[in-house]
Order: structure tokens, then C-alpha cells, then sequence
């Protein structure tokens, strides 16, 4: 309990420094999304399932076109795509949707400089395992039944918005590796390793390798 309240007020102390430090590249990067694509400033997806299954919704920049992810599902011009979109893990390497800012704040994960909100709300913790679509969840136990125990497990955390497959590899990693790599996470979690995580992450923005 002891480790859990630590990790919780570095949470709260670290996203809220983040922010304020964030705050030039949010303003600008607000302004980039408005002039270049029609559409609201966070993208409008799906909820996400968090700590002990609960649903939430996690807040991003949008990077996309407006209503993305119903074009992607309901559009017949984009049936083949989605059906790749399922079988590479719901990650596309050349996604039509996205804009041109889209490209670049995806990239560098400047996207995801909202989810400090979500982490003072609690919904998520700064290091933790990826926040999971449920049907991205239901899908990939079907592809790779043999990682439903370690669902089980990543589901006992808080999402985070980095991770241990994050500064590894990122989005080049596969559902199965990935499962196993944060339910490892979510046993052996420390301060001291969410520290290493963290102190690990900005490399892994600025190459913006793996990113999608």
C-alpha cells in the first residue's frame, strides 16, 4: 500500500510540473490542429479499459480526421484496411486518416500531452501498461488465446501513459509479446522502476521509433 500511495502522489506531482512545462507546446500545438484539418481539438475514440476492467476515456490530440474511428469501422471504402488494422495489433503503419500535424505530433507522441489529465483524475498513472480498447482486448485473446492470463494481470494496474514495451520497442511489438511484457510490468512495479521508465522515456520520443 505503502508503494502504491508513493507511486500515486509522484503521479500527481510529475503530471502537474509536465504540464505546466507542456503548456507552450499545447498552445501551439492547438493552434497547428485548428488551421490545419476541420475537427475538435481531442480526438473522439472509443473508451478505454482501465484498472480492474473499468471503462474511461482517455484524452489525445486528435491526430486524425473528424469521427476516424467510424470511418475506419463503417466505411466499405475501408473494409480491407480495417480488416489489416485488426490483424497488426489495431496499428496501422500508413493510416489514410491521418493529417499532416497528425504525422508529425504522433510521431514525437506530443498526442498524448493530455493524458496528464487523465493521470490527475486517476484514470491512468504516468508508467503503467497500454490502455486497451475492448474490443482491440476481445480480438487479440481470440488471435492469441494463451495471453488471457496475463490480461488478467495488466488489468490489475492503472494504464499508464508510458511503459516498459513503450521505451523497448513501442508499437513494433506484437499483442502477445506486449501483454507479457506489461504483465510483467504489473508484478514486479516499484518507484524505482517506474523512475527507470520514466528517465528512459524522452529517448524514445525524440527517435519517435516505433511510433504509429
Amino acid at each position: 500500500m505503502l508503494n502504491d500511495s508513493i507511486k500515486r502522489a509522484l503521479d500527481i506531482i510529475l503530471s502537474s510540473i509536465l504540464f505546466i512545462i507542456f503548456s507552450p507546446l499545447i498552445i501551439l500545438t492547438a493552434i497547428l490542429i485548428k488551421f490545419d484539418s476541420e475537427g475538435p481539438l481531442l480526438a473522439d475514440t472509443p473508451m478505454r479499459v482501465g484498472k480492474n476492467g473499468k471503462l474511461f476515456k482517455m484524452y489525445k490530440f486528435r491526430s486524425m480526421v473528424r469521427d476516424a474511428h467510424e470511418v475506419l469501422t463503417e466505411n466499405p471504402k475501408y473494409k480491407k484496411l480495417y480488416e489489416q488494422y485488426k490483424k497488426s495489433g489495431y496499428k496501422l503503419k500508413d493510416d489514410p486518416r491521418i493529417t499532416k500535424v497528425g504525422k508529425i505530433i504522433r510521431k514525437y507522441s506530443v498526442d498524448e500531452i493530455p493524458q496528464f489529465v487523465n493521470v490527475l483524475r486517476g484514470d491512468m498513472s504516468i508508467v503503467g501498461p497500454r490502455a486497451y480498447y475492448a474490443d482491440e482486448l476481445r480480438e487479440q485473446q481470440k488471435e492469441y488465446p494463451n495471453t488471457r492470463n496475463e490480461v488478467k494481470i495488466v488489468l490489475s494496474v492503472k494504464p499508464g501513459i508510458t511503459g516498459v514495451w513503450q521505451v523497448s520497442g513501442r508499437s513494433g511489438i506484437n499483442f502477445d509479446k506486449r501483454i507479457k511484457m506489461d504483465a510483467l510490468y504489473a508484478k514486479k512495479k516499484s518507484v524505482l522502476y517506474d523512475l527507470y521508465i520514466i528517465a528512459k522515456t524522452p529517448l524514445a520520443m525524440l527517435s519517435g521509433k516505433g511510433a504509429m
